[in-house]
């Protein structure tokens, strides 16, 4: 299987499962991006002009980095599923304990679970669709009328 080599996957050879790999690897990123987002937000006043940017900037790293799984498994929907629970699962324990310091996170943003819920849905729905898709270029590739011999 091709996969996408992400920046520190050295550190995490000895998971042996890939998807659980790339899973791991991604939500660390997302919660690097997601926290420093936080620190940003609340303790740099200086940057308070420039929040919309700053919000902007973040929620394109996020989605960027949220293609990871998507980008290494395309053509394997359960890996693709798996990896990208896995990593919103990662993004979403630190989401939680992010609302131990940061005490109205959770009220101003949404509960951990919808959140977990959210990204689950997101992942889900991309599965479907590289199976949906992966199989119509599979059916597209069959012939459409078997062919009868008469004898």
């Amino acid at each position: 299987m091709n996969v996408t080599r992400l920046p520190g996957s050295a550190w995490f050879h000895w998971l042996r499962n890939l998807p659980l790999r790339v899973g791991v690897l991604t939500g660390m990123y997302l919660s690097l991006i997601f926290v420093t987002w936080l620190i940003v937000a609340n303790r740099v006043p200086f940057l308070e002009d420039l929040a919309l940017i700053r919000n902007w900037g973040a929620m394109a790293a996020f989605g960027l980095v949220m293609l990871a799984p998507m980008g290494s498994f395309r053509r394997h929907p359960h890996q693709l599923f798996g990896s990208g629970l896995t990593a919103w699962a990662l993004f979403s324990l630190v989401y939680h304990l992010m609302g131990f310091f940061f005490h109205n996170l959770h009220n101003s943003l949404r509960p951990t679970f919808t959140i977990l819920v959210m990204g689950a849905v997101v992942y889900g729905l991309v599965a479907v669709a590289a199976w949906v898709i992966s199989m119509a270029l599979d059916a597209r590739q069959q012939p459409a009328i078997a062919s009868r011999r008469r004898h």
